[in-house]
């Protein structure tokens, strides 16, 4: 599973940053969370606001921060996405 949050280091993107990496934990993924920075990186992405979520190549959330039982429901899913 590939996890990465995209933002360039603001409040709302450093919450997400460290709400994604206790999530992460908290299931026991045993996967790295990427932290896209660059704004180029951003845009070929299609991500258009920070911060943002993707999971696996796929946009789950942009422009505000989730909190730890959102993404945990967002990884969840993503991983029985996985499964099928």
């Amino acid at each position: 599973m590939k996890v990465q949050v995209f933002g360039a280091g603001c409040a709302s993107c450093k919450t997400m940053l460290r709400n994604v990496e206790v999530a992460v934990a908290e299931l026991g993924l045993g996967t790295q969370v990427e932290h896209v920075t660059r704004v180029q990186a951003m845009l070929d992405a299609g991500i258009t606001g920070t911060p943002a979520l993707v999971i696996d190549g796929r946009v789950k959330c942009v422009g505000r921060a989730l909190d730890v039982p959102d993404i945990k429901s967002l990884l969840a899913s993503s991983r029985t996405e996985l499964l099928k």
